[in-house]
């Protein structure tokens, strides 16, 4: 199962844009009885970073909010993609003033 860009539940926000709140919420409601069923036993979690809260979107939402210094790794594409728009503005020069933190990675991605 896709989740990054899932059609469905592309589908079901474009019926809330539509003001349609109860195809919307079907919709979504598909999406994550899909979701339930694919990942009961697997791991659903793309963040690549060793956490002792991989996989655990409750703890670690609530520990990001909590602290409110930075958002969970699993978040970061969805706001980089809206920022590098932003960030066309100035041809991307943004990108010569920020030097990424070294991270820890799980080990199937370290090098």
């Amino acid at each position: 199962m896709k989740i990054e860009g899932n059609e469905k539940e592309i589908a079901a926000m474009a019926e809330f844009h539509k003001g349609n709140r109860a195809e919307g919420l079907k919709l979504q409601e598909e999406f994550a009885g899909e979701f339930r069923r694919e990942y009961s036993k697997k791991d659903h979690c793309p963040c690549k970073k060793a956490c002792r809260y991989h996989g655990n979107c409750k703890e670690c939402v609530a520990i990001h909010r909590a602290h409110q210094e930075h958002v969970p790794n699993c978040m970061r594409p969805i706001i980089n993609k809206k920022l590098r728009i932003l960030s066309e503005l100035t041809e991307h020069t943004l990108a010569y003033e920020i030097e990424p933190p070294k991270e820890i990675l799980r080990k199937e991605f370290q090098e």
